[in-house]
């Protein structure tokens, strides 16, 4: 008897997870009958979806939007004094409710210069 041919089955059907349906059913039931759970309303969704289906195809719209939109939080900054770091103000970019969807808009831009165009895009990095 090889050690191999009960190991590999015992670990086979030991990594398999099934889900029972009546489980995830009455999972979904208490989700929904939570009184404390709030609908979840996104105001800035419109915004999102508008600055998502910006494309970019003209080589001068690509080029503003990577001089506009930095490449770094340009509100992260540690305060020296005499050479000592006193304290780091974090990056607030990411407060930003659409910072995902501009940062999106950038990379687009970024990639159109450089597949499209065939621009060397290194001074934007």
């Amino acid at each position: 008897m090889k050690v191999f041919d009960n190991t590999t089955k015992n670990i086979f059907l030991a990594s398999w997870v099934s889900i029972d349906r009546e489980q995830e059913s009455e999972a979904n039931e208490t989700q929904q009958q939570n009184p404390n759970a709030k609908p979840k309303w996104d105001i800035f969704k419109p915004l999102r979806v508008w600055v998502n289906n910006i494309q970019v195809s003209d080589r001068q719209f690509a080029h503003r939007i990577c001089k506009l939109i930095p490449a770094q939080c340009p509100f992260e900054r540690d305060v020296k004094l005499f050479g000592r770091t006193l304290f780091h103000i974090p990056p607030m970019c990411k407060l930003n409710p659409l910072y995902e969807e501009v940062v999106g808009l950038r990379f687009r831009g970024l990639c159109y210069l450089a597949d499209e165009c065939g621009e060397d895009i290194s001074q934007y990095c």
